[in-house]
């Protein structure tokens, strides 16, 4: 049995976790694909540096070209990080004719579309389960599960950095600044966080969950993208008191073939499911025409979960090698695109407004709702004991994003309203 050769880009913490596996379970691999899985050669930053693993020093190299330029290298594992060098890596790759499993989001939804096609004209497989929600096989069950179904909404944690603050901010009442500084020192927030929390991370998963599930070439402008960074402990208090959970969600709608994709910070029904999902985990629901509402939960991020996608993805690689169909599978999106107006974008909102405490305030901010056609759910006004004003809490009932934009708008010159506090999608 002729051994499958691996070469390895990046040996950081996902890299090591893959060399773990193919090592360790190597029995286990062997009888799935009929042959042994060997890493040939890894390319790493510094061959100096203390390892976690053992690897045989001749293993290692500092030159990436080294790896994809062997002959004897079948599939390029890349785990490096990183966008433009990545991408020539892996376009020179497949010009050689070898197959790629990477676990880089950022790479997927900037060039995915430009690397799926360059798949398709060298025949190779190009897999990349691990880009999206760790050890959840979601882009897996997009492709496969629901290659019947027509999906029409995908909502997602996907961000496990955000759920871990906003989780922690529910839970022990604290405020934004001190549960990030907390998850800083517990590394589950980088140095410099801000991709993280203002949702730059979570939309580029968007985009290829709303390209995987729609057919289409969902880019990253076709996003809209607000971050968590201005919730404050009153905005939870305030939904945990109205049955919510404060959750950043990736949300990519479809009606017909028109889409929506967003990531926002959205209050969630407590008695829907992914209410209940905190901490550092993940969970992508997804919701078809025919099956209907389905939910995948698990670890999102982390050297093993991470890994276990990426050797998921080698093992169909190497099965693919063994039947001769290779790039048989490639998911090029083939239909137009086409976005939805915000006329078309509808949901419920939260509004907390500051008004004069006085007669017939409410009026005429029921007045302006009414003049956008926008129909409310439920109002309540209590007096504010920090201040002489009151506080007004709105949740509409479904309103097109367009005529929230004019009801905004138009309180901006009502003089009862003291300011426009918070506004957040509603979500179960």
């Amino acid at each position: 049995m002729k051994p499958v050769k691996v070469g390895l880009l990046g040996l950081g913490t996902v890299g090591t976790g893959v060399v773990r596996i193919v090592e360790g379970h190597q029995e286990d691999l062997s009888s799935q694909v009929g042959s042994p899985i060997i890493i040939e050669k890894v390319a790493v930053k510094n061959l100096e540096k203390a390892r976690s693993i053992e690897i045989e020093q001749s293993k290692l190299t500092e030159d990436p070209w080294e790896v994809i330029r062997d002959p004897e290298i079948d599939v390029i594992v890349e785990v490096m990080g990183g966008v433009e060098a990545a991408k020539e890596y892996i376009l020179e790759a497949l010009d050689r004719g070898k197959h790629i499993v990477t676990a880089n989001k950022d790479l997927m939804a900037l060039y995915g579309s430009e690397i799926m096609a360059k798949a398709l004209e060298k025949q190779c497989d190009v897999f990349y389960e691990a880009s999206v929600a760790g050890g959840i096989p979601i882009i897996r069950t997009l492709i496969e599960g629901f290659s019947s179904d027509r999906i029409v909404k995908i909502m997602g944690i996907v961000n496990g950095t955000t759920n871990y603050i906003l989780s922690k901010m529910s839970q022990e009442d604290a405020s934004y600044e001190d549960v990030l500084k907390e998850a800083q020192e517990l590394g589950y927030a980088e140095a410099d966080p801000t991709s993280d929390v203002e949702g730059l991370d979570a939309a580029r998963k968007m985009v290829i969950l709303g390209t995987l599930g729609f057919r289409t070439n969902v880019e990253l402008s076709d996003v809209d993208v607000r971050g968590i960074s201005s919730v404050s402990k009153e905005d939870i208090a305030y939904a945990k008191k109205l049955g919510y959970e404060m959750k950043l969600l990736g949300i990519a709608d479809r009606q017909d073939d028109e889409f929506s994709v967003s990531v926002q910070p959205t209050m969630v029904k407590k008695s829907h499911p992914i209410a209940a999902v905190n901490g550092v985990f993940n969970a992508v629901y997804v919701h078809g025409e025919a099956v209907g509402e389905t939910m995948f939960y698990g670890a999102g991020a982390g050297e093993m979960p991470t890994a276990t996608s990426v050797v998921a993805d080698l093992v169909a690689v190497v099965k693919n090698l063994k039947l001769g169909v290779n790039g048989l599978k490639a998911m090029v999106p083939y239909k137009t695109k086409k976005l939805k107006s915000d006329e078309q974008i509808a949901y419920k909102n939260f509004l907390l407004l500051e008004v004069d405490d006085k007669a017939g305030v409410l009026a005429q901010i029921t007045q302006v709702f009414g003049e956008y056609d926008v129909s409310l759910e439920s109002v309540v006004q209590s007096p504010n004991e920090h201040t002489p004003d009151a506080e007004i809490i709105i949740v509409t009932h479904h309103a097109s994003k367009a005529n929230m934009e004019k009801v905004l708008k138009h309180f901006e010159t009502l003089k009862v309203i003291r300011r426009v506090k918070s506004v957040y999608r509603v979500e179960g």
